[in-house]
């Protein structure tokens, strides 16, 4: 067969074709949509507490701190800066003074407290304990009943009362003021703490006999075991008058507990 010479190209074109693998139809739009899936949304992370801002130490408590230590020189310097003038600032003052054993600067202090707010009976109570450590109980006790007459339900203003009555002698009103503090507060003669505002005075000089009186109230508010402790510690302090945990009427429903039994029949060693 002659092939035109013009149409060489065209038989070479078909015969590149016929050699070529057949391709695919096109695909349709609806064919390239990809088939929607449905995924888990992801769970929001859990929200992070912001930290609240931290509080400024104040000098107020930097002197408490001070106090806290018993570096009460450095606490005096805090409170002395604080400005204006505050009756509670002066207070913490005189108690500062006082855990120095120097009196007069405590009291001082404390009158100070007063002048700024007459009314004060923490700084009343505290000035009373001056005339106290100064063996004064007739100033103390005075200063102690104008401080429960703006504060009748402090049970350590009655504790307080009480220790002066003791130190005058008077050992029934000791014992009335002690069971008045007691109904206040059941832990009031265990207190020992040196922080806040309020002196607590726990210097006596029978402390066997106080000792008996403490317990003897216990006795009375029906705090047998309490009452054991202190009836324990002024036998062995040397307490000499036994026959009154017999006699005395506030012991009687204690007298058939096997321990006040063996206390009474002890005899203990005197520290």
């Amino acid at each position: 067969m002659t092939v035109l010479p013009h149409a060489w190209w065209l038989a070479i074109a078909l015969g590149i074709q016929a050699g070529a693998p057949a391709q695919e139809p096109a695909k349709t739009a609806a064919q390239c949509l990809v088939p929607y899936t449905k995924t888990a949304t992801p769970a929001p992370a859990p929200a992070v507490a912001t930290p609240a801002p931290a509080r400024p130490i104040t000098v107020m408590m930097r002197g408490d701190i001070a106090m806290a230590r018993k570096m009460y020189r450095e606490a005096i310097d805090y409170y002395r800066t604080i400005k204006p003038e505050q009756p509670l600032v002066w207070n913490k003052v005189g108690i500062a003074y006082h855990h120095l054993g120097e009196m007069e600067q405590a009291k001082r202090a404390y009158e100070r407290a007063i002048k700024l707010d007459k009314r004060y009976a923490e700084a009343i109570n505290n000035l009373g304990t001056v005339h106290y450590a100064r063996r004064s109980y007739r100033r103390a006790v005075g200063q102690y009943n104008k401080a429960l007459k703006i504060s009748p339900n402090s049970a350590g203003m009655w504790s307080n009362l009480g220790t002066a009555w003791f130190a005058r002698k008077n050992y029934k009103k000791a014992s009335e003021c002690y069971a008045k503090a007691l109904t206040l507060d059941a832990e009031v003669f265990e207190h020992r703490s040196t922080a806040g505002t309020l002196l607590q005075e726990r210097s006596v000089s029978e402390r066997a006999k106080f000792h008996f009186y403490l317990s003897k109230t216990y006795a009375n508010a029906g705090m047998n075991e309490r009452a054991l402790q202190y009836m324990r510690m002024c036998l062995e302090e040397g307490f000499k008058e036994r026959k009154r945990f017999v006699e005395d009427p506030e012991f009687a429903n204690m007298q058939q507990l096997p321990e006040f039994q063996e206390l009474l029949a002890l005899q203990p060693r005197v520290l």
